[in-house]
């Protein structure tokens, strides 16, 4: 009886990906998008191995991302997340500048409120309860259709 020395071949990288994000207990949208970064990554830099680039591509993807696909902050916060947990827990590489590069700052947003007078119309206007009133909602308001 032989025996075979033929080992499998290593994972890929994605699947290593996906192994190591559900091993931390990650959502699954959280992979979804950490999955959709890092292909992202290696098609922005012609299809080579991570491992292969260091801090300029990932800049580079970074303010690509940034300057010339203009996403939202909170989607260029996500995108490096993924680098970072590419790097740190598949690759096992540890990037101390990866830590440094700043998170975009998120626009400060402004809360909708009704003043006292515009409430006051608004009951008396539509003959509304107090407690009807109260449950009110932004969202329940057309404000361009000037509707409840």
């Amino acid at each position: 009886m032989q025996s075979n020395n033929v080992s499998a071949p290593p994972p890929r990288l994605l699947d290593q990906l996906h192994e190591r994000i559900r091993y931390k207990h990650y959502s699954i949208r959280t992979e979804q998008a950490y999955v959709y970064w890092v292909r992202e990554f290696i098609r922005h830099h012609g299809l080579r191995h991570p491992g292969e680039l260091g801090a300029v591509e990932v800049e580079h993807s970074l303010a690509w991302l940034a300057n010339d696909r203009q996403v939202a902050p909170s989607t260029h916060t996500q995108a490096l997340s993924a680098l970072h947990f590419l790097y740190r827990e598949v690759l096992r590489i540890d990037l101390p500048w990866l830590k440094e590069i700043g998170r975009p700052k998120q626009r400060e947003r402004v809360p909708v409120v009704l003043s006292q007078t515009e409430v006051t119309r608004l009951q008396y206007g539509n003959w509304m309860r107090l407690m009807v009133t109260l449950r009110l909602r932004v969202l329940d308001l057309a404000f361009d259709r000037r509707q409840i």
